[in-house]
């Protein structure tokens, strides 16, 4: 008979057990728990959407849609793309659904996402994000909310080193002007600009900010900053927010080189770094769109929001402890195994986190109920008849008859 070869993982995606899971899930655990803190009401949005949603959001310059998207053409023909990131879907639903009348609206969600990238630590292409918005909202207070429940986050989380970068954007005339400056800066050392900049510079040229390349760098270094280019409102703007920042005990610094090359972002752009990651430094990152949801064809309507990558979190956060049960059920003999079915499933009923193993006679059941963790033992034998078992506790030794009605309040 032909041995069939076990098939391989995909590249760049991740089975995820274990203590990884367990730094998972106490992202996610705690993600919710903050989210609805902050009142945000939980958004699901497909995994999968028209290209164009992602194209027109992302913008067609930007290497995740020109480079990294995963995108095909489905049996109707139409071209689909799995999601690289949530904001431009929920900015689809909110349209698509006549969401404006509940605006402001404050949503949030978590998921996975995918992106063609180069796998490294750290980096997928399966991977997951979690994810907070604020549409509808043209006050610099939305920007204050979404800034002050991810530094909660992060604290909950017990994520330390973390700086929280922040620039502004402007408002749209603030932006033209400064982009103008920053064309005619970088048309005076095009010679010396690389390939990939030269690129930019007729199409995104904010984006040369961003450049790892050395020799960029250097010109970006001596670019115009957008403070001489702020207009009154403008600089009001981010004057609230970071007077709001102060207000809350949130920490913040001020990067002028932090942009986003769209044009619909405006105002406030922000990026949580740490070191401990290496040269990938961003754990959580965001800024307002205002204009994004009016590229999608809908009417202008302000956006503001965040993202984080959950394995990047993960990597940063302490192991939880593993999850332990209470109780563990064990029949003494193979005739007292209904009855001990019966009884814990009644047990979890209650709330009770209860182990019941699926093979072996009574010394190795206890034996593995004791390895897992559990604090106490319920013996079910020949007087659960009478609605009696006997209690074990594995700390002490201890063991004592109790009524099967009592144990819920007897290990509690």
């Amino acid at each position: 008979m032909t041995r069939i070869p076990t098939p391989n993982r995909v590249r760049g995606t991740q089975d995820i057990f274990g203590d990884e899971q367990r730094r998972f899930t106490h992202v996610i655990d705690s993600f919710e728990r903050v989210r609805r803190l902050y009142c945000f009401g939980r958004v699901e949005v497909p995994v999968f959407e028209a290209t164009e949603v992602f194209a027109r959001s992302i913008g067609e310059t930007t290497d995740v849609v020109s480079k990294e998207m995963y995108t095909f053409e489905d049996r109707g023909g139409d071209s689909i793309t799995l999601r690289p990131e949530f904001t431009a879907g929920i900015a689809r639903a909110f349209l698509t659904n006549g969401w404006r009348q509940h605006a402001p609206m404050k949503l949030a969600t978590s998921g996975p996402v995918f992106r063609y990238e180069r796998p490294q630590k750290g980096r997928f292409r399966q991977f997951h994000q979690i994810d907070a918005e604020v549409i509808g909202a043209a006050e610099p207070a939305a920007d204050v909310e979404l800034l002050v429940m991810a530094d909660q986050l992060l604290r909950e989380l017990g994520i330390e080193g973390v700086t929280l970068r922040l620039n502004t954007l402007g408002d749209a005339e603030t932006r033209d002007a400064w982009r103008a400056a920053l064309v005619a800066h970088f048309e005076a050392h095009r010679e010396a600009l690389s390939k990939e900049s030269l690129d930019r510079l007729g199409k995104n040229p904010l984006r040369i900010l961003d450049s790892k390349d050395e020799g960029d760098r250097a010109i970006a270094a001596t670019a115009p900053d957008i403070d001489a280019y702020l207009t009154a409102e403008a600089r009001g703007f981010f004057d609230a927010v970071t007077a709001g920042l102060d207000a809350a005990g949130v920490a913040w610094t001020r990067d002028a080189r932090l942009v986003r090359g769209l044009d619909y972002y405006r105002h406030t752009a922000f990026e949580f770094t740490t070191d401990r990651l290496g040269a990938q430094g961003t754990v959580l990152a965001g800024g307002r769109y205002d204009g994004l949801i009016g590229w999608l064809g809908g009417p202008e309507t302000p956006g503001v929001g965040w993202a984080a990558g959950v394995e990047r979190l993960a990597m940063l956060v302490a192991e939880p402890e593993a999850e332990r049960p209470t109780v563990a059920v064990i029949p003494l003999e193979p005739q007292f195994e209904p009855h001990a079915t019966m009884l814990a499933a009644n047990l979890r009923r209650q709330g009770l986190a209860t182990h019941f193993d699926l093979r072996g006679n009574a010394k190795k059941r206890m034996q593995r109920a004791d390895a897992a963790g559990s604090s106490h033992a319920v013996l079910v034998g020949p007087t659960i008849v009478l609605g009696g078992v006997t209690l074990k506790t594995f700390a002490s030794g201890e063991q004592r008859n109790v009524s099967a009605a009592d144990i819920a309040e007897a290990v509690l």
